[in-house]
């Protein structure tokens, strides 16, 4: 049995900063592809959770494409923010995990909403500023290929925790709108013959036969090591 998250300690948090953000990504591993980094704000007035909702990894598409609504229904406010594969090659895929993490949040700070504490999925605060990542107070950053506008100011506080898309309904939320949102996009996209619909741009067995094919598109992360021979 599959373990459902519970929103007890975000609550205890939204009690001590107000609102909650949960925060996690989509297609880190993927050969092709954006990244997408999804947002969810709660905050103590918040309802009761949609039921079933745990890691977006261990849900069905048909449950994932289910729940969406209902997420979003749930929370004050939500956004997924992206980088794209020309970005990725451009200053890494940590350094685009930032940058689509600031989109999302630029987007809801826009709209007013602006989280006292941040719960983030894994153990590595991706999103805080260092060496080999953007500045927040930098108006161009290396590597954007559009002017999507990014979260400004001083982030507030951010609790990483291992699994939290498995352990906080918000994070979980997160991953379901992230997940969701991503997969749509690689179904969407024009496809001469790498089965995207399907492995939504990771390695599977269809997607490396039409590497070897046809070779590596735009699409593609070209500064990986993509198995083309």
């Amino acid at each position: 049995m599959k373990q459902l998250a519970t929103s007890d300690v975000e609550q205890d948090f939204a009690r001590r900063y107000g609102v909650v953000a949960g925060i996690d990504e989509v297609g880190r591993g993927s050969l092709a592809g954006p990244v997408a980094v999804g947002v969810a704000l709660v905050d103590t007035h918040t309802g009761p959770a949609p039921t079933g909702l745990t890691d977006s990894k261990l849900l069905t598409a048909k449950r994932r494409e289910a729940l969406e609504p209902e997420v979003a229904r749930w929370v004050i406010d939500s956004e997924v923010g992206w980088a794209s594969p020309a970005e990725i090659d451009a200053v890494g895929i940590i350094g685009a995990l930032r940058l689509a993490g600031l989109r999302a949040l630029g987007q809801l700070q826009m709209r007013g909403h602006t989280p006292g504490v941040i719960l983030l999925d894994g153990s590595h605060n991706w999103l805080a500023a260092g060496d080999d990542l953007f500045s927040c107070a930098s108006p161009v950053q290396q590597g954007r290929d559009d002017n999507v506008t990014v979260f400004e100011g001083v982030l507030p506080k951010v609790v990483t925790h291992v699994k939290a898309d498995a352990v906080f309904t918000v994070v979980s939320a997160a991953s379901v709108l992230a997940k969701v949102s991503r997969d749509r996009l690689m179904a969407s996209v024009d496809d001469p013959g790498y089965d995207w619909a399907k492995n939504k741009g990771y390695a599977s067995r269809t997607h490396v036969a039409g590497l070897k094919l046809l070779g590596a598109s735009d699409f593609h992360r070209r500064s990986w090591n993509l198995p083309l021979g």
